[in-house]
């Protein structure tokens, strides 16, 4: 069992070592099976072994389909959509010459792989699912490692040399920092490479220049990370770079031609046929084809062991805090005043710390968000009512523990499933989109009866009457350290948080005051929505391009969700449930459109965004 940020524990596909284990364990064989895998169809173990110390690219498909499977379920048990597990999966069999049919649900993976000459099947499954934006930027990373150690050019980007760095110091607690480290020593060893250069080493360096700038298939480097595994050094990296540079130089004069740049990856055609997919496969691998030494069965297995097993990296303590915070700043978006950012600070700090450490237990997720929202309106409202007996007006706040119960909001499953659906996967959204609904009824209910038990009246905040340049200000704040709270919650590095709430800051202070000039709600955040998508595809391009550090190339889903989740309508939602059990049908159903117009609203804006700038969202092909 793993645990993971926002407290959903995963269970992942269990370390190679571990089917041994279970292979050799007959007589507890029911409990090795109920433990790891609850409804898994076991794969041959023997296959796997007898190519486990064999570069991948000449194992068997049972080896193979092991990675390329496994890379997925531990994208979905990150959170993500269907789609971009697929097109992780298929990242990784491309340069094992594998073709990959997947069906991809909320739970589970049932994939057929083929690599020509057999096929064969596995089916795995979570049994939950969660959230945890760091290792779905560190799969992008490791997607570019396994790539380019196998004789392909990078995918996800430009400069691979991060990637290979990376991939060694999985260890490391902070992977962001060391990211970071990595790419300063890259400028480093440029801007010494330019300082001991001659007048006439002008064509070297711009071939290092574009050489650093760029992936490269060829890359001498990253196959010696396989000979040499942890002997990974500043003077390795200087001297392969300018051997890339004299390789790339001659590879230009051999084919005569101007252009220097690889093309880039969403350049680069499908085959036109399906039997074009295996044209390679002529008994040799791609990294042996390229020059290069390729990687074992075992070291891919080892990087998703790492991946696998990385602590969340703050505490409940400290994620309680990060809740608290963000709730604090959503009742503020919404119209509370100082008293209600105070309740709903205690109320969320308190329950999404308990709710970490429930999950850390393994406990059923619906039970402890019922828990855990009932605590946090009680504790909302019992810390009103201490402050009443110095201030009695801050009795009359009956609408905090609404925003103490937002942090339970699971905003990746919401967007993620209009996401799969504009993607015309109808069976993984739907799920999405019921696991959403189940989870928000849950909070609901819980926020409900407390309601009724301490008869608690949310009618709504009273306005501030703030000046206009001051409360646009503030809401640009309280935006950014919302979103910022929730990317914690998320298990977001801190770089990656402060990214996203910028993006969020930006975006939601504009859906607000659009709102506030007479924009319906449900435009403003169709506008949000899709402004955040633009500025985040703008941030990976200019990481691409050059303009920005490579470390700063994080997924765009982990910088999306976090910036629009602030804009899910959870007020809308609970007032919907409070006059249902009232029995006020009219004005539950009256909130209830409300909120889901808004609901339909934001994947709908992300969906745009992704068809205005990205290729394979703008056919179906």
């Amino acid at each position: 069992m793993d645990t993971v940020s926002e407290s959903q524990h995963q269970q992942g596909e269990p370390p190679i070592q571990g089917h041994a284990d279970i292979r050799n364990s007959h007589e507890h064989g029911a409990i090795a099976v109920q433990h790891f895998h609850t409804h898994s169809i076991p794969l041959d173990m023997e296959d796997i072994e007898r190519d486990w110390d064999k570069p991948i690219a000449e194992a068997g498909i049972a080896a193979k389909a092991s990675v390329i499977v496994r890379v997925g379920l531990l994208d979905l048990s990150a959170g993500t959509g269907s789609f971009r597990v697929r097109e992780m999966m298929h990242r990784i069999a491309y340069p094992l010459g594998v073709h990959v049919r997947a069906d991809v649900n909320l739970t589970d993976i049932e994939a057929a792989c083929t690599d020509g000459k057999d096929r064969i099947t596995e089916v795995i499954d979570l049994p939950s699912t969660g959230v945890n934006t760091e290792r779905i930027w560190l799969l992008e990373h490791f997607a570019d490692w396994f790539s380019v150690n196998l004789g392909e050019e990078s995918m996800y980007h430009v400069q691979p040399e991060v990637s290979q760095g990376l991939m060694q110091h999985l260890d490391a607690k902070d992977a962001s920092q060391v990211s970071a480290d990595l790419s300063k020593q890259l400028r480093e060893e440029k801007r010494e490479e330019r300082a001991a250069s001659r007048p006439g080493q002008d064509a070297v360096l711009d071939a290092l220049e574009e050489a650093s700038r760029h992936s490269d298939p060829g890359d001498p480097r990253a196959h010696q990370l396989h000979v040499h595994e942890d002997d990974w050094s500043q003077s390795a990296m200087t001297q392969s770079l300018a051997a890339r540079a004299a390789d790339e130089q001659a590879r230009e004069a051999e084919q005569e031609t101007p252009q220097r740049r690889k093309p880039k990856l969403s350049d680069r055609k499908p085959p036109k046929e399906y039997a074009e997919h295996f044209d390679h496969l002529d008994g040799t691998s791609a990294a042996q084809r390229n020059g290069g030494h390729g990687i074992t069965v075992r070291q891919a297995h080892h990087r998703l062991d790492m991946i696998e097993h990385r602590k969340p990296l703050y505490s409940p303590a400290f994620a309680g805090l990060a809740s608290a915070i963000a709730c604090a700043s959503f009742v503020f978006l919404l119209g509370g005043g100082p008293y209600d950012m105070i309740g709903a600070f205690f109320g969320a700090g308190l329950g999404h710390w308990l709710r970490r450490r429930l999950f850390k237990h393994h406990l059923n997720q619906f039970f402890v968000t019922f828990v855990c929202v009932a605590l946090a309106a009680l504790v909302c409202t019992g810390t009103l009512r201490l402050i009443g007996l110095y201030d009695p007006i801050a009795l009359q706040h009956d609408t905090a523990y609404i925003g103490a119960m937002l942090f339970v909001i699971p905003g990746f499953p919401l967007i993620t499933s209009g996401l799969d659906m504009a993607k015309i996967d109808f069976p993984s959204g739907i799920q999405r989109l019921t696991y959403f609904l189940c989870i928000v009824l849950m909070a609901t209910l819980a926020g409900w009866m407390v309601a009724s038990v301490v008869h608690l009246n949310p009618t709504g905040f009273e306005p501030l009457g703030l000046n206009v340049w001051v409360n646009g200000a503030l809401r640009f704040v309280f935006a950014f350290l919302g979103v910022w709270g929730f990317s914690i919650m998320f298990n977001s590095p801190q770089r990656m948080c402060l990214v996203a709430a910028t993006i969020g800051a930006i975006t939601d202070t504009l859906r607000l005051e659009l709102v506030d000039h007479g924009v319906p709600a449900e435009a403003g955040a169709f506008i949000g929505a899709l402004l955040a998508g633009l500025l985040a595809t703008a941030w990976r391009s200019s990481v691409r391009k050059g303009w920005l550090a490579p470390h700063f190339g994080y997924p765009r889903i982990c910088l999306t969700v976090p910036s629009i989740v602030i804009m899910v309508p959870g007020l809308y939602m609970y007032q919907a449930m409070f006059h249902l059990g009232s029995f006020d049908t009219l004005t539950a159903l009256d909130w209830a459109f409300k909120a889901f117009m808004v609901i339909v609203c934001l994947p709908i804006g992300l969906a745009m965004a992704r068809v205005i700038t990205d290729k394979s969202w703008r056919y179906d092909i």
